[in-house]
């Protein structure tokens, strides 16, 4: 039997129509892209399903990995010049089940040539006032939700206070956090303010710390922060954007340092994107702000169910 009801099923289809919609308005192109890819992602946060394609003849074989987000493909139509695309498809990230994590779930990934982080910001809250039916999305820079719910600046306090602050809260457990000031972040945010934010309305929280930047553009007026949002609601987050980083030299620089965290992490080093840093050397990649949200935490915290399996037809069961 289905892990959703049908009627779950029935509503899911209507968002989803929703969202197909919202941006058939705003002239946003639906494209496809593989859910194969030839290279690995170097983020030692996520780890990968891969595969194996063998020949007619059997003779020859070649490692392929299934997609965590169509990000990469998506840009490179990007940098060809495609102009404003979205794609709703299956993505699959292993290690990762419970009550907000499946497997396999769906994500809608777009992006918005010529749009600031800002400006895109204000798209995703109109798209998600029509999905929750709500009338207000709250938006918050990241050293201000630390200010409100730990009384600290995040952005200048010392390794020590923070150390310190870490033990108080009773989670010095997680002792070898302690070595490193940007995890001591993350775990405080992911430990003390996630769950607390969004209550009532969603909510976006934009300039995550620069070392959390991921794929995103450095502040030009603040080298401390990125142009990087997260939204989040009930305590889920559930849409990671970005003012995305063209610079090649940069993209490289950081998956040479995501390979650098994986060898650290006692992980195995992974080839780079080459098609991909190459379509940012040699292809006109536009000034762009893009997201990716998950669907089946929408649909679930949209409908009020208590776990992602009763939001999509069949869950990864194992």
């Amino acid at each position: 039997m289905p892990t959703a009801s049908i009627e779950t099923l029935i509503k899911r289809s209507l968002i989803i129509t929703k969202i197909r919609r919202f941006l058939s308005k705003l002239s946003v192109l639906e494209v496809e892209t593989p859910i194969l890819n030839k290279y690995p992602i170097t983020d030692p946060n996520i780890v990968q399903f891969n595969t194996t394609y063998c020949s007619s003849n059997k003779k020859k074989k070649t490692n392929f990995w299934l997609n965590t987000s169509p990000e990469y493909h998506m840009k490179r139509l990007l940098a060809a010049g495609i102009g404003p695309i979205y794609q709703i498809c299956h993505s699959f990230r292993n290690e990762e089940k419970g009550i907000f994590h499946n497997p396999e779930f769906t994500i809608l990934e777009w992006y918005q040539p010529g749009y600031s982080m800002h400006d895109l910001i204000k798209e995703v809250t109109k798209l998600l006032k029509l999905i929750f039916k709500c009338k207000k999305v709250d938006v918050i820079s990241y050293q201000k939700i630390f200010l409100k719910y730990l009384k600290i600046d995040p952005l200048s306090i010392s390794i020590k206070k923070l150390k310190n602050l870490v033990k108080e809260l009773g989670i010095s457990n997680l002792v070898f956090l302690t070595k490193n000031f940007n995890n001591l972040l993350e775990v405080l945010f992911m430990e003390e303010i996630e769950p607390k934010i969004g209550k009532k309305n969603p909510i976006c929280i934009y300039h995550f710390p620069s070392a959390q930047a991921s794929l995103s553009e450095i502040n030009p007026d603040d080298y401390r922060v990125s142009e990087r949002f997260e939204f989040f609601f009930k305590g889920v987050e559930i849409g990671n954007g970005f003012y995305e980083l063209k610079d090649v030299n940069e993209q490289k620089k950081r998956f040479l340092m995501d390979n650098k965290k994986r060898k650290e992490l006692g992980l195995e080093e992974h080839p780079l994107d080459l098609d991909f840093l190459n379509s940012l050397d040699k292809g006109n990649f536009p000034k762009c702000s893009g997201i990716a949200i998950g669907i089946d935490r929408l649909v679930m915290l949209s409908l009020n169910l208590k776990e992602i399996r009763k939001a999509m037809s069949f869950s990864l069961d194992v």
